[in-house]
């Protein structure tokens, strides 16, 4: 049955009243705008019926002028998307301008960033011309929102053209967002040198680069492995008066490890220390992801150590990397040591990590350690506690 053939029943109707407006079915008392949004967001990201998905959105009455109902509306059309269900996403979009509440440009611009999020920018350019003849998306906002839907679904040839097209077509004037998100696309399909041009039409249109403009600027000139031009625009941020701070040297560095090359990004990190800038932990994380990524475990356990001396909190997703990396190089102790420091802030690796440090364990004969580990994993955290029972009973 197609997707939106279905009569709504009174059964239907009734069922969804009862979830989203009451508390309890026995309840008179109403759920709140809130309440209504956090039900459909839990449910949302447990439902993968594409007709249950859409009646959940539709029950809840999201709108985009909320937080939590955007991000539900994001858990909705990427769920969609990733079914294949574009005419639904399209016609449930079209349902939602038609609510006289959305009627405004907030919902203009946040629907063609949803667009975007399904891939479907053909759409989006469609839609943006419609809401314009309809007196909406006619600011600076709306068009960088249809630029930020391109750079989502990476259709950076889109991106250009609009840029280059669009404030003309509907008189709208670029501002700096408009420069970047262009800039970014780009950077992003390795045209990183005509973004020398669009800094002359800025400096024509009195619109000043910040940080972020040769920031991404860097970091298309290192992948495409263009090193005097990296030189080149750090002349450009004296020039403009834009400091080359800890920020500009984490874009540096992360790049280059994205690369693999982690030990020139370390260079970096010296350079940073010699000029008195001081690295945060984003600068550690990237380095020693770098490293791990590179095979060189030796030195990501340095740096680690290194971040926590000098009272850098490192996030979970550093923890989670050393103990990963570690399993994999079978350094299994200093990966236990790493993981019952994450324990300790209930940070816990995946459920594969975990296992595979436990199995590394056994295997260097530390089994009464395997069995501390897993039955603090069960106190602590009691998913896939059943999963943890079988392993358990294998160690005994």
């Amino acid at each position: 049955m197609a997707l939106f053939s279905r009569i709504r029943t009174p059964a239907t109707t009734a069922f969804l009243f009862r979830h989203f407006s009451t508390v309890s079915p026995n309840s008179s008392t109403s759920l709140t705008t809130h309440q209504k949004s956090r039900a459909a967001l839990s449910r949302l990201k447990s439902e993968q019926d594409p007709d249950s998905i859409l009646e959940i959105c539709r029950a809840a009455r999201l709108t985009p002028s909320s937080h939590i109902d955007r991000i539900a509306l994001s858990v909705a059309i990427s769920k969609l998307s990733e079914g294949n269900h574009f005419q639904s996403i399209d016609t449930f979009l079209q349902e939602l301008r038609s609510r006289p509440d959305l009627q405004n440009n907030c919902f203009a611009s946040h629907s063609l960033i949803l667009y975007g999020q399904a891939k479907m920018l053909n759409r989006a350019v469609t839609v943006f011309d419609e809401f314009y003849n309809k007196g909406f998306c006619r600011s600076t906002k709306s068009l960088n929102a249809l630029l930020v839907a391109g750079l989502i679904a990476k259709d950076y040839e889109e991106v250009k053209r609009i840029f280059m097209e669009f404030p003309q077509r509907y008189k709208i004037d670029p501002d700096l967002e408009t420069y970047n998100n262009a800039i970014k696309a780009f950077c992003e399909s390795g045209s990183s040198s005509s973004v020398y041009s669009i800094l002359v039409d800025m400096k024509k249109g009195g619109v000043k680069p910040n940080a972020t403009t040769f920031g991404t600027l860097l970091a298309g000139f290192y992948v495409e492995e263009k090193y005097e031009d990296v030189g080149k625009v750090l002349n450009l941020m004296k020039e403009y008066g834009i400091p080359v701070g800890v920020n500009t040297y984490n874009i540096r560095i992360q790049t280059l490890c994205i690369l693999k090359k982690s030990n020139e990004a370390k260079t970096l990190l010296h350079g940073m220390l010699s000029k008195g800038i001081n690295p945060n932990s984003v600068t550690y994380n990237h380095l020693i992801h770098g490293f791990c990524k590179e095979g060189n475990l030796e030195e990501a356990k340095s740096l680690f150590n290194s971040m926590v001396n000098r009272g850098l909190e490192p996030d979970s997703n550093c923890y989670f990397n050393m103990v990963h990396f570690l399993c994999q190089g079978g350094d299994f102790e200093a990966a236990l040591k790493i993981c019952k420091d994450s324990m300790e802030k209930k940070w816990v690796p995946k459920f594969s990590t975990m296992k595979s440090l436990v199995n590394g364990l056994v295997s260097i004969s530390k089994v009464e350690e395997a069995k501390e580990l897993i039955k603090n994993v069960k106190k602590k955290f009691s998913k896939n506690a059943d999963l943890w029972d079988e392993i358990e009973k294998g160690l005994l």
